[in-house]
């Protein structure tokens, strides 16, 4: 039967449901909702006149594993190839990653002799952790922390820096409250099948059936790329959803389209904006959890309850730029663990992993400085009472503090993204299990896609767009 699907977000999780739908004969009509006057969500990306790019929100991809290879089909359906920027495994990029533990810059240990020898700022050799976990039983819980899962497994040291600062990185948020379900699920199915984290490894994690890779996969496969990026940004993703959604006739983009309240009416929705509503058969919302419940009907309340419980963290995002080459080391860029500095949570190099965004001629520095997230609050106090040129200090501080660079910017950019990054925290699973039960119980007609339920990254964020859209219309 021919429906009309409203999209409620027009993040690249959204834009991805309306691609898939727009695929569809299935579907008569798709209304895409932006609250915004753009579309991409925090795919956002400063292009200077001169050339040079900085990203304010995520700025490469991770090629692997089911997610990886969906979003570089993608990718390549969008005639996207020749804009990539592959990052190598060999490069320093990918090869060079940093704590900045005990006010210096250590490198992470890699390779055999990184895991025989013991290297600072680690007080033994990761051998004896890979040891432990090899003799540690199966945890008996359904969930747990990660910062617990890791301790019990590998030892305390590496929960309180390596993943401490992983959990920053990724989540901006801390491990301490993680749920390492959630979070890190091939960790906690790893330990669940085979008994151990390196054993799982070693003997792969049991999967089903993949279909065939396609071309651009199998070339990110040969070429053993470890991220990549696009030659504008990576807003350049969302602008190409949204030009081939508007070139495809069969979706309607609306931005400015703030959504105030959900209303059933029949088997439907009517969805009220600030001037006017559109009526549906279907809403698949790629909203954060949190704005969904705020607008759906008083009936629904019990699921609005759960949608509040999962909580978002604000990253405060400084981007530099500094005359010449500065930095004393190549490589990605340095973590900081919370016991080093509560509010600032890392430092990413730029111009060593995509030169391709730097300006043209005389040489620069490109950095970004991470801060605030779980810690916003704690370190900086409420969000609106928080300046840029605040953030703008700490972050040059930081800079000349962890890397030796006394010079001054030549240019900045401050972005404060308020509720950017959702938090799992232990019991996130049986949330959604409560969610999903709620919606299937009283036959609701919402499919509910985006980073505030199974991934926060942008090919966990695009596949779910992608299976919201298939669990209408079949796989497309």
């Amino acid at each position: 039967m021919q429906k009309t699907v409203a999209v409620l977000g027009g993040g690249v999780g959204g834009l991805t449901a309306c691609y898939h739908l727009s695929k569809s004969p299935q579907v008569s009509q798709v209304v895409l909702l932006e609250g915004s006057g753009r579309v991409g969500g925090w795919l956002s990306s400063t292009r200077r006149a001169d050339g040079a790019v900085f990203e304010r929100g995520p700025r490469g991809v991770r090629h692997v594993g089911p997610t990886g290879r969906n979003t570089l089909n993608m990718v390549a359906e969008l005639g996207l190839e020749g804009e990539l920027l592959p990052v190598s495994h060999r490069s320093v990029a990918a090869k060079n990653r940093f704590l900045y533990v005990g006010g210096r810059l250590h490198r992470m240990p890699t390779g055999l002799g990184g895991v025989i020898r013991t290297i600072p700022p680690f007080s033994r050799p990761l051998l004896l952790s890979a040891l432990k976990d090899l003799v540690t039983p199966r945890g008996a819980a359904e969930d747990e922390t990660v910062h617990a899962f890791v301790t019990r497994r590998l030892g305390a040291e590496l929960a309180d820096l390596a993943v401490d600062c992983l959990c920053r990185g990724v989540f901006a948020g801390d491990c301490r409250v993680l749920s390492v379900r959630s979070c890190f699920p091939p960790l906690f199915s790893l330990e669940r099948e085979r008994g151990s984290i390196f054993l799982g490894m070693l003997l792969g994690a049991r999967s089903g059936a993949e279909a065939p890779p396609s071309a651009l996969v199998r070339r990110s496969q040969e070429e053993r790329w470890a991220q990549w990026s696009l030659r504008r940004g990576m807003q350049t993703l969302p602008e190409a959803l949204e030009d081939r959604l508007r070139s495809s006739g069969r979706v309607h983009v609306h931005k400015h389209a703030a959504v105030t309240r959900l209303e059933t009416q029949g088997s439907g929705w009517e969805i009220k904006l600030q001037d006017g509503s559109v009526k549906a058969d279907h809403v698949i919302s790629a909203l954060p959890a949190q704005a969904l419940a705020s607008v759906l009907p008083p009936a629904a309340q019990p699921l609005s309850e759960q949608l509040r419980e999962i909580s978002m963290v604000t990253v405060a995002v400084v981007n530099l730029e500094y005359e010449g080459s500065v930095l004393p080391v190549p490589g990605f860029g340095h973590l900081i663990p919370s016991s080093e500095d509560r509010g600032v949570l890392g430092v990413v190099y730029d111009s060593v992993a995509f030169p391709e965004h730097n300006r043209p001629g005389d040489p620069s520095t490109r950095l970004t400085v991470m801060m605030g997230g779980a810690w916003f609050q704690e370190a900086y106090g409420n969000v609106g009472d928080v300046t840029e040129k605040f953030f703008l200090g700490q972050a040059t501080r930081a800079v000349r503090s962890h890397l030796g660079v006394s010079a001054q910017p030549i240019w900045s950019s401050v972005a404060i993204l308020k509720d950017c990054i959702p938090q799992y925290h232990v019991g996130h699973w049986k949330r959604l299990e409560n969610i999903r039960h709620y919606i299937g119980h009283h036959n609701l007609p919402l499919t509910l896609a985006g980073a505030s339920y199974g991934g926060v990254s942008v090919n966990d964020v695009i596949f779910s767009g992608r299976k919201a859209a298939e669990s209408l219309v079949g796989e497309v």
